[in-house]
């Protein structure tokens, strides 16, 4: 799936959209450089799963928990770190193997321990657009390929 999104509005209601139809124990991947829109993508998915609390990005605390929605949120930052090993001492694979949501904002550091199913999104700046961005899916697994089909037909 290839969309633009013309603002930040837009891309939180993309969002929402996506969170409306994530089910516990799916992992979402988020890429993209700095200021690339992944937060703000992740402010919409926890919208969409009813979470009213504040979503920022989790850059020096690596993980922020939020519940108070229909499902738990893991959201994870994964940009500062520092060891692999660190991925260990927090307990990621407690988190993957959990009955929430985990969003993981660059992933790159943890791609070794992750499983194969999942839903990978890229978010880049378009050029010439301010506020534009260019959000591209890939789902590995028949649940995440489900998914992706949903998401797309209701953005």
């Amino acid at each position: 799936m290839k969309v633009t999104s013309k603002s930040p509005e837009e891309t939180e209601r993309m969002g929402a959209a996506l969170g409306r139809l994530l089910a516990p124990g799916d992992l979402v991947c988020l890429s993209g450089g700095l200021g690339a829109g992944k937060t703000c993508l992740a402010r919409g998915i926890a919208a969409g799963l009813g979470i009213r609390e504040g979503i920022r990005s989790p850059s020096y605390t690596l993980i922020n928990e939020h519940r108070g929605g229909r499902i738990p949120l893991y959201h994870m930052d994964f940009y500062r770190l520092a060891d692999p090993v660190e991925l260990e001492e927090i307990g990621l694979q407690d988190y993957l193997e959990g009955e929430g949501i985990v969003l993981m904002e660059w992933p790159e550091a943890a791609y070794q321990l992750l499983p194969g199913e999942r839903l990978e999104i890229t978010l880049e700046p378009v050029e010439d657009r301010e506020a534009s961005r260019r959000i591209m899916a890939q789902a590995a697994g028949d649940r995440f390929e489900r998914l992706l089909r949903d998401w797309a037909g209701a953005c």
